[in-house]
């Protein structure tokens, strides 16, 4: 997620607040070339390319859903099409190889046009975890099957290159944990065990490593704070770091150790380098806090040659590479229709 919906809402909602001096202007952003937007409509997030890279799958609140809906479309913008129901909220979307199968989160089986929030969850930036449970279809929408059960969240599913797994976030457990299962949702495992949020979850394109991003409390207060968040189900904005581990789960090792929101992250297509989105570069020594201006990283997975990519203030995130590494899929307010909406953009890549 991968980021999931609701984080993406947060960071909608507050991105565009920040100014940050010095920075460049988007015509200036590192490796990216000939920037085209491909949604104009609605708010629009984490758009992920197919495994022959010729189309894109994506959440939108298009066409006046209270919330949000799995679109596809070509890597030119053409040809959109909603292939989830048009009831309930839907995330997290994914391609299976060959395109036969897409996969998604949904709450399309519960009654209601939209989840209800939480009843407790606090006023402010907060992510609700409704109860998605995971989903494969045909590239329309047709032939939808349910492959989780589970009455808390299901969601943020990738499928691995050779269409036998999926990895993701689940909150089954009373924690937030990364798992993985079969495409036909037999054969869960989870990967994560220690106290805390472990989310958005990807495999690497040989799908023998796993990158995710992770929190996890440190102090007795902060323990009572997720503790408290896992029982009302929902989540605050707390700091994050990338890690990556093998696809069993050995060897867990964290890429970052910053204290900013690091999330998004998924692999460059040689398996060596992870790109992502982060506010690290926001830091407000008036308040000694991180700001909300999101902007594009690179880094390779031992840790080292962190790049900064894009050079704007506002919000750039939900990247991801086109299988070949020629293209760049990202969401970003750079060019709203309106205050703070979120339009999906594709560029050329350059080394």
């Amino acid at each position: 997620m991968k980021i999931m919906a609701a984080t993406f809402l947060y960071v909608v909602l507050i991105a565009g607040c920040a100014s940050i001096a010095g920075n460049k202007p988007a015509s200036e952003d590192r490796h990216m070339k000939n920037v085209a937007q491909l949604t104009f409509d609605g708010d629009n997030g984490e758009a992920y390319f197919s495994f022959d890279g010729k189309q894109l799958i994506f959440q939108s609140s298009r066409n006046g859903y209270a919330c949000d809906k799995i679109w596809t479309m070509n890597t030119d913008g053409s040809g959109k099409r909603m292939v989830s129901p048009d009831h309930g909220a839907n995330t997290c979307s994914f391609f299976f190889p060959g395109g036969n199968r897409i996969a998604f989160a949904s709450t399309s089986h519960i009654p209601g046009d939209c989840p209800p929030k939480p009843q407790s969850m606090p006023k402010g930036y907060v992510w609700p975890l409704y109860p998605y449970d995971i989903f494969t279809a045909n590239p329309d929408g047709s032939g939808m099957s349910k492959i989780t059960d589970n009455p808390g969240y299901d969601a943020e599913p990738v499928v691995s290159s050779d269409g036998r797994s999926i990895v993701f976030g689940s909150q089954r457990e009373g924690d937030f944990d990364v798992y993985t299962m079969n495409a036909d949702g037999s054969n869960v495992k989870r990967l994560t065990d220690s106290e805390g949020y472990d989310g958005g979850p990807w495999f690497s394109p040989n799908g023998k490593m796993i990158a995710w991003r992770a929190w996890y409390p440190q102090t007795g207060e902060e323990r009572a704070t997720w503790r408290d968040c896992m029982k009302n189900n929902y989540i605050l904005p707390f700091p994050l770091e990338l890690w990556v581990m093998d696809s069993d789960g050995a060897n867990k090792r964290r890429l970052t150790n910053n204290g900013a929101t690091n999330w998004a992250p998924s692999w460059h297509p040689d398996g060596k380098r992870l790109v992502f989105s982060s506010n690290l570069d926001d830091w407000r020594p008036d308040i000694k806090k991180f700001g909300h201006n999101f902007e594009l990283y690179i880094i390779n997975i031992d840790g080292t040659g962190l790049e900064r990519l894009t050079f704007n203030n506002k919000f750039d995130s939900f990247p991801m590479f086109s299988p070949d590494g020629k293209k760049l899929a990202f969401g970003s307010n750079r060019n709203p229709q309106r205050p703070r909406e979120t339009d999906i953009f594709i560029a050329d890549w350059v080394e």
